[in-house]
């Protein structure tokens, strides 16, 4: 199995919605993992709200720390962005793809719908190209 890992600093957002649309649509041979530098208690819950919206359901989902093991399992990284230069993960990890997706930390649910539909869009032109390189 090629493990794609999305990382953000709290991993209980935009890596967590990364994480879930990828195992929606995920291709044969792959599988998702997501986490954090600083990751956060729960998944933020206007984040779950938004994704219960289009029946996926990440409220169960603990945020994760990014290990040098979970580093060193992944095919490919993708960071989502960064706000929180101490804490970003593209600091820490070579040869990462940055989406520069903003945090919805704090955002509306109507800004989040839209970061999440964002995320989508990103995971589905991901997952063509991961399906052209097999």
């Amino acid at each position: 199995m090629k493990k794609i890992l999305f990382v953000c600093v709290e991993n209980a957002g935009r890596s967590q919605m990364a994480e879930a649309f990828f195992r929606k649509y995920m291709p044969k041979g792959f599988e998702a993992i997501s986490a954090g530098t600083k990751p956060s208690v729960q998944v933020n819950l206007i984040v779950s709200q938004a994704m219960k919206e289009i029946d996926i359901d990440i409220e169960n989902q603990t945020p994760k720390y990014i290990s040098r093991q979970i580093i060193d399992e992944s095919e490919k990284a993708i960071n989502m962005g960064c706000i929180d230069k101490e804490s970003c993960p593209a600091l820490f990890l070579k040869d990462i793809v940055d989406w520069q997706i903003p945090d919805p930390k704090g955002k509306s649910i109507e800004e989040v719908r839209k970061i999440r539909d964002q995320i989508k869009t990103k995971v589905l032109i991901l997952i063509k190209s991961l399906e052209e390189n097999i």
